[in-house]
């Protein structure tokens, strides 16, 4: 069975193309353009990987992180997070808000693949 990622970015361009590089490499891919959208979609649904940028509207990628951090059915979800914000201040808080992997943008997708390989092959 395909591996479920939710792809979480406000940038319709950047969610399109990597969707389709990902379904490429046999994932299904579930998509979401703002924070609340991707708390809805986590309601119903439970993606082997979240990957969510920071600055979204509606909700941060930092408000879903630690809403998912504070729901038991969430918490585990492992997430990766993709962001254009590189200074070490934001690194640092992705990583004690619990993020499994903090990619920046711009990025290569292979490097991205071989990043979501490697956690989700932690997680199996």
């Amino acid at each position: 069975m395909a591996k479920r990622i939710l792809l979480v970015d406000d940038e319709r361009d950047l969610v399109f193309y990597t969707r389709l590089f990902l379904e490429e490499k046999g994932y299904e891919v579930l998509e979401a353009y703002d924070g609340r959208q991707a708390l809805d979609l986590l309601e119903q649904e439970t993606p082997d990987l979240v990957i969510l940028d920071v600055a979204m509207p509606r909700l941060s990628g930092w408000d879903v992180l630690r809403i998912m951090q504070d729901d038991e059915r969430m918490k585990n979800i492992p997430v990766l997070m993709l962001t254009a914000r590189t200074e070490d201040a934001d690194k640092a808080k992705g990583w004690t808000l619990g993020v499994t992997w903090y990619q920046t943008k711009p990025f290569e997708l292979d490097e991205l693949a071989i990043v979501i390989e490697r956690i989700l092959a932690i997680g199996a």
